[in-house]
């Protein structure tokens, strides 16, 4: 009705909230002090519900992926095997290899270990997968929370047996996997009988384990975020007092003059008394106290994740990577440190790419189109590539195309110095050998060049430059007449 005043107190329902009640319940634990940890179910928890819970997990990841790995095959038609190879790998699996290596990562910073295995259906899980018959195969890739694995990754914490806090042995729903079709990763080194909840095991940790408490404070913030956003608009009428006695009809005409006040808008009029007042709610109070709060528990969390708190922030480096800032470095340090735990997924990766992308149709049309193969066998030819195989992480700091260049004319410079003053010492097949070797220093400086210099080593070898014609002597000619 519209009569019905009902600008009465407000009251903020926490248990009517859409947040999900796990959460709720994470922070209405009181058993949560510093130093608690986690269960596997209260981390599933921070991953689903927490708006920190995966940028915590994930964010590293996905910085560390931003750039692709540069692969270099010296010694072989290395074009082509770089795209075959990146071909296969954005399609294997279904998602490609990045989305595989990355789930596998995630899962272990959440929970402190996670497994990726890969098969066949026709293939026993107990029996390793055919090595020359993997591009015949439909893989499939699965990557294990600890609840999948649990009880075949405990580790073991005998000092002196082979496998000392060493994971081995992979057993999933009753079915032993070969250790050839699983890598399995840990969110830092295992700690000695040290129990953890997440991961039912003696492993690594999960990385929200020592960020638990500020995870559990920062819920507490979204709520005050909540309350002031509600507050924002509440408008205060400072009305005089109608007396010690109060009848009916003054409170019907208050009742009356709030509900105006509350539909009033741009574009209308309202009169209120002389000794009247209306003003908004004073927050601004709250702005240095809330800010100070969660900041400072951002800075907690990230501390406690061992994560440079602009991630977390969302703040955006000053200058970017180009510059060289303290800030990028920073990052750029702790991204260094993430690729190099992600190695051995990657390795893992690799070895299946190749043989899939490499298999024997595409050596065929290799030979067809590489005389130098003709008469080699595939698995000869398919070791050498393999062997000369590099991938190698581009660095985060970048420095724009004018520096580069820069660099890349000054190795340039040296690059031909070098060749001019060994070239009189040369023999004809040194100096092929050092002509090549500039060619492949100028068509690595793309920026300079972006046309690649061939050069035909067995005609450089094999050439003699003419010799000039000698003049005729002044007592030859003097003779002959």
């Amino acid at each position: 009705m519209s009569g019905i005043d009902d600008s009465g107190a407000a009251v903020l329902g926490v248990g009517g909230s859409a947040v999900p009640s796990q959460l709720m319940e994470l922070l209405a634990c009181d058993g949560i002090e510093p130093g608690s940890p986690p269960s596997y179910e209260t981390c599933k928890t921070i991953y689903s519900y927490h708006p920190m819970g995966a940028k915590m997990a994930e964010a590293p990841i996905e910085e560390a992926q931003s750039q692709e790995r540069e692969i270099t095959i010296p010694g072989a038609p290395e074009d082509d095997l770089k795209q075959a190879f990146m071909d296969e790998w954005a399609r294997i699996g279904r998602t490609g290899a990045d989305d595989i290596i990355k789930n596998l990562q995630v899962m272990k910073r959440v929970y402190g270990i996670s497994s990726l295995i890969y098969g066949s259906p026709d293939v026993p899980t107990n029996e390793p997968v055919p090595l020359e018959k993997l591009h015949e195969i439909d893989l499939y890739f699965n990557i294990l929370d600890p609840l999948n694995t649990a009880g075949s990754l405990v580790l073991n914490q005998d000092p002196n047996a082979p496998d000392f806090q060493k994971p081995q042995f992979l057993r999933v729903a009753n079915h032993d996997y070969h250790p050839s079709r699983a890598v399995i990763a840990l969110n830092e080194a295992p700690v000695y009988i040290e129990w953890t909840n997440s991961a039912f095991g003696f492993v690594g940790r999960s990385v929200y384990q020592r960020a638990l408490y500020p995870l559990k404070s920062y819920i507490q913030t979204m709520i005050t975020d909540n309350a002031i956003a509600e507050k924002a608009g509440l408008l205060v009428w400072k009305m005089e007092s109608p007396g010690s006695i109060i009848d009916k009809v003054a409170l019907a005409f208050g009742s009356l003059k709030r509900a105006f006040l509350k539909g009033a808008k741009t574009g209308n009029v309202i009169s209120i008394g002389l000794n009247e007042n209306i003003e908004s709610v004073d927050l601004k109070n709250l702005r240095d106290a809330a800010e100070f709060s969660r900041d400072n528990i951002l800075k907690n969390m990230a501390t406690a994740a061992k994560m440079p708190a602009l991630m977390l922030n969302e703040e955006t480096l000053a200058e970017g990577f180009g510059e060289g800032t303290e800030d990028a470095k920073r990052l750029a340090r702790y991204i260094s440190r993430v690729r190099v735990e992600m190695n051995p997924s990657y390795e893992f990766m690799d070895k299946i790419v190749m043989r899939r992308a490499w298999n024997p149709e595409f050596y065929r049309s290799m030979q067809r189109k590489h005389t130098d193969y003709a008469a080699m066998p595939y698995e000869t030819a398919f070791t050498q590539w393999k062997n000369a195989f590099r991938a190698t992480w581009p660095n985060l700091l970048v420095e724009p195309d004018s520096e580069r260049i820069k660099v890349d004319d000054t190795i340039t410079k040296a690059a031909i110095a070098a060749v001019q003053v060994l070239a009189p010492l040369l023999d004809p097949e040194s100096k092929a050998k050092a002509a090549c070797w500039l060619a492949e220093v100028m068509n690595e400086r793309k920026l300079m060049f972006s046309t690649p210099l061939e050069l035909d080593y067995e005609e450089i070898a094999s050439y003699v430059p003419p010799q000039p014609m000698a003049e005729p002597r002044p007592d030859v000619e003097s003779s002959h007449e």
